[in-house]
């Protein structure tokens, strides 16, 4: 799995060659770069203000490392960090069904990086109790980094998702260190957009017209029966 993260580093380089704005070759090559990330990101589909995050330091800060655009991602603050102990709990809800790709995250290269992650699907009932019970949908080990790694999930257990519950259960300190911190957190994936059963129905509308005149036809003869 670590190749993964190694081949997805080169995105932080290319971040820093933005500034060169000059070079029209530089500008191509960092779009060019970006556009995968950009055109499954799912940003604009999760719903920020239902998020709910079990053991924050500082209130809202699980919310706000998920506000965090894709150019933002590299931002020190907002940071989410654990409070009470090494564990913290994540509620994110998206905006209708999507199929999840991979998890973005940037953590750090400290002891405090977040090491097992246990996903579920679906769960808008979870605490640090269930969390620790149930059987997750998926575990994943986090690298121990300051670059942002994209950690491909089984897309087979990610169909119909419409919430996902991150139990961060411990860290990279082996016990040592009960702050957990996470800088930036995004998802990649199809979102089923409501949009397809609109469109659907106006072109069934717009494809049928003869049906209509026929309808409104039989209409005009129906009340015309009363007067004959």
């Amino acid at each position: 799995m670590s190749s993964h993260h190694h081949d997805h580093s080169h995105g932080h380089d290319h971040s820093h060659g933005g500034h060169g704005h000059g070079h029209g070759h530089g500008d191509h090559d960092h779009s060019h770069d970006l556009e995968p990330a950009l055109q499954s990101n799912l940003y604009k589909q999760i719903g920020f203000e239902s998020i709910r995050t079990l053991n924050e330091a500082e209130p809202r800060s699980g919310a706000g490392i998920v506000q965090k655009t894709w150019d933002e991602r590299l931002n020190d603050q907002p940071t989410l960090e654990s409070d009470a102990d090494e564990q913290l709990l994540m509620h994110i809800p998206f905006a209708g069904s999507c199929k999840l790709y991979s998890i973005l995250i940037r953590t750090s290269d400290s002891d405090s990086a977040p090491q097992t992650l246990k996903l579920f699907r679906n769960r808008d009932d979870m605490d640090f109790s269930t969390a620790s019970d149930l059987k997750p949908t998926q575990t994943i080990v986090l690298p121990r980094s300051s670059e942002v790694a994209d950690i491909p999930l089984n897309r087979a257990l990610w169909n119909g998702t419409t919430s996902i519950n991150l139990f961060f259960e411990d860290n990279h300190s082996g016990g040592s260190e009960d702050v957990t911190s996470v800088s930036y957190l995004g998802f990649k994936g199809d979102f089923m957009t409501l949009n397809r059963e609109p469109v659907s129905v106006l072109y069934e509308a717009a494809a049928n017209p003869k049906d209509h005149k026929v309808i409104q036809g039989l209409t005009n003869a129906t009340h015309s029966m009363p007067g004959q």
